[in-house]
């Protein structure tokens, strides 16, 4: 896990990739250089549009032109993605069913500097409580790369969840990648680990902090969020008996509530949530904040304790 890339920019270097497919057209509101859509556009101006600061007008836009046959992506930041254009999203995109993939970067409180107002720690939620819409949280780079590629190939509504900050490489270019199917990253017996997002490098550690202990812990890389992939949490539940799940998010609504949900439904073990609990994010240095909020492979190892004590 040396190297680093930004998932931003992964899928920046995704779409430039993949734009030779003429039904790709790819809208962004005015941050093309953030959201790194602009490498699509040095490519591929003519199917490239800047709609201005204007998220929910470019959403409907989107919309309309993928009933045209076309793969529409649509790129700004989480919090105008989700939060700002939701009401398009709903109905606009989400409702018909129409071909179009979110590309929501600078998601999670390691925006950093730019504080609570563009820390989009709400996103998941929202997008998960809208029929038709998948939501896929990518790790790192691999993970991004693939998930494009799926998201072109799925027909219907796709929201990408993307970061501002690089992040290292978990994956590599022979990982298996499917909507809907959590990736094994460790296998281990004492307790599961499930992961999605930049929180993915810290499981990993955190098994690895754990390992030094005798703990056997097990680590899924859960990139989609919804579909959620139920055979491989009940499978956990059942052979390692408790979980911990992790996510730069809200813990209401996200990763460990999409978790939650199947045990309960399936085969109740202890959950812990590891996550931004009932708070806004603040302005500061993004790992500060990442530490400041518990996310953290220290936090992960305590919530796997307490997990396992209530066996």
């Amino acid at each position: 896990m040396s190297e680093k890339i930004a998932t931003r920019v992964a899928y920046g270097e995704a779409l430039a990739d993949m734009g030779a497919d003429e039904r790709i057209v790819v809208l962004d509101a005015d941050l093309s250089k953030s959201t790194m859509t602009d490498m699509f556009k040095k490519k591929y101006p003519e199917r490239h549009f800047n709609m201005g600061i204007a998220e929910g007008n470019m959403m409907s836009v989107a919309a309309g032109i993928a009933t045209c046959g076309k793969i529409v992506f649509a790129s700004t930041f989480a919090i105008f993605a989700a939060g700002r254009a939701f009401e398009q999203v709903r109905n606009s995109i989400g409702y018909p069913n129409l071909n179009v993939k979110i590309g929501a970067t600078h998601a999670g409180i390691s925006v950093g500097e730019d504080g609570a107002s563009h820390q989009a720690i709400e996103d998941i939620a929202l997008m998960r409580s809208i029929p038709n819409m998948v939501v896929i949280s990518p790790s790192d780079a691999y993970c991004t790369k693939f998930a494009v590629k799926a998201a072109i190939e799925h027909p219907g509504p796709v929201y990408l969840r993307l970061g501002r900050l690089s992040v290292p490489l978990v994956h590599n270019e022979n990982t298996k990648f499917e909507f809907g199917k959590g990736v094994l990253m460790k296998d281990g017996s004492d307790v599961t680990i499930i992961a999605n997002g930049l929180m993915v490098q810290y499981a990993l550690e955190a098994a690895g902090i754990l390992g030094q202990d005798g703990v056997s812990a097990r680590v899924i890389d859960m990139h989609t969020i919804k579909p959620i992939d139920r055979e491989i949490i009940i499978k956990a539940a059942k052979e390692t008996g408790c979980i911990v799940t992790a996510e730069e998010h809200t813990i209401m609504g996200g990763l460990g509530s999409a978790v939650a949900e199947v045990v309960c439904d399936e085969y109740p073990v202890p959950v812990k949530m590891v996550g931004v609990e009932d708070k806004f994010g603040k302005s500061g240095n993004p790992d500060e904040l990442l530490k400041r909020y518990g996310l953290t492979a220290e936090n992960i190892v305590k919530k796997a304790y307490e997990a396992m004590q209530m066996l």
